[in-house]
């Protein structure tokens, strides 16, 4: 069993029985909504993947209502894959979904096992993705830490290791001299000059 929460959201019972069924052997959680106003609530506890239909009523065919929900999904934080359900005759729009950000698609009848392979495939997808961005975010981060070192002044530079010294030796003053090479009376000087107070 694999551990992870997938959230079902189709406006068909049937649908959601059937799917319930397949999946409860083989994934830890799975919670199933007949509208996706729930979903935002269900997100809060944490879902791995969501398999979304295209469409939530019967006047409404076009799937703007799952791409609207899929758009939702995929702006929270850290957001859960997501796999869309559509019928045979809405491969185009299925095709659509990919470009909004989903990462797979199922048609209606699904074959089972290909429907689990799609859901752990789709996961692992969107694992790899939030890696390559937060690894991203943390090449940017040490970039600007980077550059504001590469700007800091001479009197900047030199604050700055006085302070890491005296971290260093736990306020031992006589120590932090002994560590910089210079008399207690000039380091004096200079944390007088810094406005540094132990």
């Amino acid at each position: 069993m694999y551990d992870y929460h997938i959230a079902i959201i189709d406006d068909n019972r049937a649908v959601l029985q059937s799917l319930k069924i397949i999946l409860e052997g083989v994934f830890r959680k799975v919670t199933v909504m007949t509208l996706p106003a729930t979903l935002p609530a269900i997100l809060k506890g944490g879902v791995d993947a969501v398999l979304l239909d295209m469409n939530f009523s019967a006047q409404k065919l076009d799937g703007k209502e799952g791409l609207t929900w899929l758009k939702y999904i995929k702006e929270q934080e850290n957001p859960p894959a997501v796999v869309m359900i559509t019928a045979f005759g809405d491969i185009n729009l299925a095709v659509n979904s990919l470009k909004e950000g989903a990462e797979d698609f199922i048609t209606k009848p699904w074959d089972n096992d290909e429907l689990v392979e799609k859901l752990l495939n789709a996961i692992d997808q969107c694992h790899q993705k939030q890696d390559v961005t937060q690894k991203a975010s943390e090449a940017e981060i040490l970039k600007e830490e980077n550059e504001r070192k590469r700007q800091m002044t001479l009197d900047e530079a030199e604050k700055r290791h006085i302070q890491e010294m005296i971290a260093e030796c736990g306020n031992n003053l006589t120590e932090v001299a002994k560590r910089l090479d210079i008399g207690r009376q000039k380091l004096y000087n200079k944390m007088k000059k810094y406005g540094l107070v132990v």
